[in-house]
């Protein structure tokens, strides 16, 4: 079950206009953890289809 809000759903919202108003002042690395802290469970990532073998649900799981 996933929650309501996650820190990258904080970062896809905040995260550009961050580096904008911080911009020279954010290392590569610090700039690289946002993005891939943004990309987290997105189709950006791949994913794939899990189903239940019991009743045939299925839903896409991102990475």
């Amino acid at each position: 079950m996933r929650a309501d809000l996650e820190v990258a759903d904080i970062f896809r919202a905040a995260g550009p206009g961050y580096r904008v108003s911080h911009a020279g002042h954010l290392s590569l690395q610090q700039l690289k953890v946002m993005s891939a802290i943004e990309q987290c469970r997105t189709a950006a990532l791949g994913g794939h289809v899990e189903a239940c073998a019991d009743c045939g649900q299925w839903r896409i799981a991102y990475n």
